[in-house]
């Protein structure tokens, strides 16, 4: 069975409070309003979930609860490793996943995020957006199997791509 790893980059944050720290920074209305819709269009196109991963940062565990709400999902894992990861730590967190699970979202930060998505699949994608998702398909029943170059590019959206109406 193959193995498909969705990309989610958290939703828009709120800056207002300059005394937050990064880590702590909420949603504004933007990413509450692009994070439900997003997941809708997900499971518009039929994607199924087994597991959702997430950076504990408050704007990727919010993001994350509109899509396990729109889901019916009731766990989200939560991986610190994922918060400021480069592409090695992501390399990592999706190797040590459950090969029980074969669609798996992580929900996390850029500039990791679209460096991963591009060494994994060879994609040429120059930024995700917040909100934006990216979708790869790997040809392997393992998550340790998942390496450099050894995806393929399913899907990638995000709140402003006009091929959605």
């Amino acid at each position: 069975m193959a193995k498909k790893l969705l990309l989610v980059r958290h939703g828009k944050s709120d800056w207002g409070n300059i005394n937050l720290s990064d880590f702590d920074r909420p949603l504004n209305k933007r990413g509450k309003e692009n994070a439900p819709e997003m997941a809708e269009r997900l499971i518009k196109r039929g994607f199924k979930v087994d597991l959702m991963v997430s950076s504990p940062a408050k704007r990727a565990k919010s993001t994350a609860k509109y899509f396990a709400e729109a889901y019916n999902i009731d766990h989200i894992q939560f991986e610190e490793s994922i918060y400021e990861a480069n592409t090695t730590a992501l390399l990592q967190v999706v190797n040590n996943l459950n090969n029980g699970a074969d669609h798996v979202v992580l929900f996390g930060h850029n500039p990791g995020f679209t460096d991963f998505a591009n060494e994994l699949c060879d994609a040429d994608i120059y930024n995700i957006p917040t909100a934006g998702m990216v979708l790869i398909s790997f040809p392997f029943d393992s998550w340790q199997m998942v390496s450099k170059g050894t995806g393929e590019l399913v899907l990638f959206d995000y709140p402003k791509n006009s091929d959605e109406v």
